[in-house]
């Protein structure tokens, strides 16, 4: 069964840095593309970065340069470094699988094994 937990979130001051970890099991991470995706209150949910099997990366524009997503597939783990957090980054962040990072990844059409979620709140 894929199962996929976040961890990681917590509250923290503008300007601030956090470490979200995405754990993997029931399947060998290492075929998989991760995206990691967030949903602020009363917004939809939206994809902020994805990583292919092969390593490549994707960002949404409002996280360039400030988020970093990697994958430690030994670990059976996917991150997201977050720094120069903004109070407009508070919201669940979730992770889910799919097969690659497509044009369309940012929609988390097709993604599985969604988490249960992790918040992050930012404010000072």
């Amino acid at each position: 069964q894929l199962q996929l937990v976040e961890s990681g979130g917590g509250l923290v001051q503008p300007g601030g840095s956090l470490r979200l970890s995405c754990a993997a099991s029931g399947f060998t991470l290492d075929y998989y593309a991760i995206g990691w995706f967030r949903q602020a209150p009363g917004k939809e949910r939206e994809g902020v970065s994805c990583v292919s099997s092969d390593g490549s990366t994707k960002y949404a524009d409002s996280v360039k340069g400030r988020f970093t997503i990697s994958r430690d597939n030994a670990a059976r783990t996917v991150y997201l470094q977050m720094n120069s957090l903004k109070p407009d980054d508070t919201a669940v962040y979730y992770c889910a699988a799919h097969s690659w990072c497509g044009s369309t990844w940012r929609r988390g059409l097709g993604f599985a094994a969604w988490g249960q979620g992790t918040q992050v709140t930012v404010s000072s």
